[in-house]
């Protein structure tokens, strides 16, 4: 994928092959990949600390824990990128693979 004279890879699926390469232009390009208009504070809030949760747990965390540790709304997951596996590929994560794969067919459900 090219963005702004950057080349990124992802793979298969649409996620950042190495995590390292990841930064906030990069998280614009997959942002903008997935349809995300624009990476407001909140979201990028959002997105730092699924990065941090990340790299201390290396799995997927509790939605609500997430938008309890960012100080947002219990739903600010569905609210701002409406499916979280959105949040995870511009967070720049590993495919979760099976993991999280009931996400892909997400439909918000009013937590």
């Amino acid at each position: 994928m090219a963005y702004k004279g950057m080349t990124i890879k992802l793979d298969a699926d649409g996620f950042l092959l190495n995590s390292e390469d990841w930064n906030e232009d990069v998280a614009c390009a997959l942002a903008e990949n997935e349809g995300v208009e624009e990476l407001t504070k909140d979201k990028m809030d959002i997105i730092k600390f699924l990065r941090e949760y990340y790299k201390e747990h290396k799995f997927f965390p509790i939605l609500r824990a997430v938008c309890k540790n960012v100080h947002q709304p219990k739903n600010c997951i569905t609210e701002n990128f409406m499916n979280p596996v959105k949040a995870w590929k511009i967070a720049g994560l590993p495919n979760p693979g099976d993991e999280v794969n009931l996400f892909k067919t997400w439909e918000p459900l009013g937590f």
